[in-house]
């Protein structure tokens, strides 16, 4: 029984280590990360030729993710530069630090993967994240080399067009983002709508502060709440209003009949006969008899 235990408990150690292993790539960081798919994207040179894109696999538990390969010569790349490198087109004059004679431009396409590793608080991706990151290219079975520093002369800076921008929300404005190799974020202005300029390699997308929208919804909220609440007092005003002219008409009205009922009470009140099948007022008899004035009879 107790080898039967331990035998169990082996098993589920051995399922759970197996696990951590199949998944660990998801749990590396951003620079282990760009050392894995580095390797991948060496893997694709067979039969390497200069200035060929092979494109490379990665790891099934890391589907959506594109990767690419690119070697060149230093020189080539600082006398003529790559003119399109899937969205990047890097121009003459880039500068290659520390120099050695052929580099490697590893291209990532990070897919639906860019937020797991490029997060930014308050801001959304509206397009993947893109890397560009250089290695030494003298021995392509490597693994886990340092980037190289590569970065334009000033000439002209790198350009990145990226596709399918997603629609920018009412009240955001795009921007480009660089995460640099020392972990710091950059940002910058999108030209025509798609494009980003940069002068060194990286990991590029474009964003949106979704924070701002929040903030202008909650005052156009408050706004709105206003205009009904200045509404609804106005609404309110008015009918009391009329009901305070009505209950003055009202008061006075009754005013007005009570003085008049007074008034009937002390009068005279007038006796009431029938003239055929109509009743009307009629006056008492005249009291004061009339007398004459003069004894004279003519």
């Amino acid at each position: 029984m107790g080898f039967l235990l331990f035998d169990r408990r082996s098993l589920t150690m051995l399922l759970i280590l197996s696990e951590l292993i199949f998944w660990l790539p998801n749990l590396k960081s951003e620079e282990t990360l760009d050392s894995l798919l580095q390797d991948y994207a060496f893997r694709a040179f067979v039969r390497p030729k200069t200035g060929i894109v092979y494109n490379g696999s990665v790891p099934s538990n890391l589907t959506g993710i594109k990767i690419s390969a690119l070697r060149l010569r230093s020189g080539s790349l600082w006398a003529r530069g790559v003119e399109t490198y899937n969205e990047f087109e890097i121009p003459k004059g880039i500068i290659v630090e520390p120099y050695v004679e052929r580099i490697v431009l590893v291209y990532q396409n990070l897919a639906n993967w860019s937020a797991s590793y490029y997060s930014l608080t308050g801001y959304t991706h509206l397009v993947p994240v893109l890397g560009l990151l250089a290695y030494d290219a003298s021995n392509l079975s490597a693994k886990n080399l340092p980037e190289l520093f590569i970065r334009s002369s000033g000439e002209k800076p790198i350009s990145i067009r990226f596709q399918n921008v997603g629609l920018v929300p009412d009240g955001s404005v795009a921007m480009c983002v660089w995460f640099d190799l020392q972990g710091r974020v950059n940002f910058s202005n999108v030209e025509l709508g798609n494009t980003c300029l940069v002068s060194q390699q990286g990991h590029f997308s474009i964003v949106a502060n979704y924070t701002d929208v929040r903030q202008i919804r909650t005052k156009n909220s408050k706004a709105t709440w206003l205009i009904v609440g200045s509404v609804l007092g106005g609404v309110v005003l008015v009918v009391v209003m009329v009901l305070v002219v009505m209950w003055i008409r009202k008061y006075m009205v009754k005013k007005k009949m009570g003085r008049m009922e007074r008034e009937a009470e002390v009068g005279e009140a007038l006796s009431m006969k029938s003239v055929g099948n109509v009743k009307a007022p009629s006056a008492m008899g005249t009291r004061t008899q009339p007398a004459i004035e003069h004894d004279y009879v003519p």
